[in-house]
């Protein structure tokens, strides 16, 4: 009988040390509202070429990966991104970007987001003016020390169709 209630209270005791405990639960909204201030922040880093504010929204690492709208715009890393937008900056002016259709998704951990937006590009390039409506923009965003960044984004034309 002795052994019989010593091996319950064993069980127990170890049944009650492998519960886990409580998660804290993630604040969809908070954690949505954040990343729509990253994303307008872009934006607006876009439009000001400001490559600081850029620098500080991208993940400091090479791992990071940004597809472009040219055939051979895949950027690797941060250097290669800098580089681009860069580039970028040497020849555009006035730049206007509008969004649209914005989704975000945040995992269940909240430490992963993805989002998708519609975005309009109006700039300056050797005096004329250009102007891309619908252009498809995605990526993925991860939480370090409490700080959204970016570290995947795709951007793409849409096909115009001949009728």
């Amino acid at each position: 009988m002795k052994n019989g209630f010593l091996l319950i209270a064993i069980i127990m005791l170890m049944a009650g040390g492998c519960q886990q405990p409580e998660k804290e639960k993630v604040n969809v909204e908070k954690e949505k509202d954040a990343i729509r201030l990253v994303l307008q922040k872009y934006a607006l880093a876009n439009e000001n070429q400001d490559i600081g504010m850029i620098g500080d929204i991208w993940c400091p690492s090479e791992r990071i990966v940004s597809f472009g709208t040219e055939s051979d715009e895949k950027l690797v890393g941060w250097e290669q991104i800098k580089a681009a937008v860069e580039k970028q900056f040497s020849s555009f002016s006035n730049t206007y970007i509008s969004d649209h259709d914005q989704i975000i998704e945040i995992n269940d951990t909240g430490n992963t987001a993805w989002f998708s937006e519609i975005i309009n590009y109006n700039f300056i390039r050797d005096g004329k003016a250009n102007s891309y409506e619908g252009l498809r923009y995605t990526g993925v965003l991860v939480k370090k020390d409490g700080k959204w960044l970016l570290v995947q984004t795709h951007m793409s034309v849409p096909e115009v169709r001949v009728k």
